[in-house]
């Protein structure tokens, strides 16, 4: 990765590497993570973020919450909407804390 990318830039090129990584490279299905390797990547990627990750009913019910298309697999788009729900009760954390004169 280019050194002169910004903060924000490398934050965005890890999010979009950290989902292919989990793409199943033999699968007919492209661009997509399957079930296993998205409950995998849960458990191992954001079990500080997230409560249960290593609960297989919780991240199935995950997965179908996340699956728009009902299609079984994780695309892209899908990956984004967990990372932006995730991101949005961050971001009013640290809001809260800046108002409240905090770290």
């Amino acid at each position: 990765m280019a050194d002169c990318y910004t903060d924000l830039e490398k934050a965005v090129v890890v999010l979009v590497e950290n989902f292919y990584k989990y793409v199943s490279k033999h699968s007919l299905v492209k661009n997509k993570i399957n079930r296993r390797s998205f409950r995998k990547m849960l458990q191992k990627e954001l079990n500080h973020m997230l409560t249960d990750t290593g609960n297989r009913k919780a991240a199935d019910k995950l997965i179908q919450n996340l699956d728009a298309n009902h299609d079984g697999w994780i695309s892209f788009d899908e990956y984004w909407t967990l990372i932006g729900g995730i991101t949005s009760p961050i971001a009013n954390l640290i809001r809260q804390q800046e108002q409240q004169g905090g770290c």
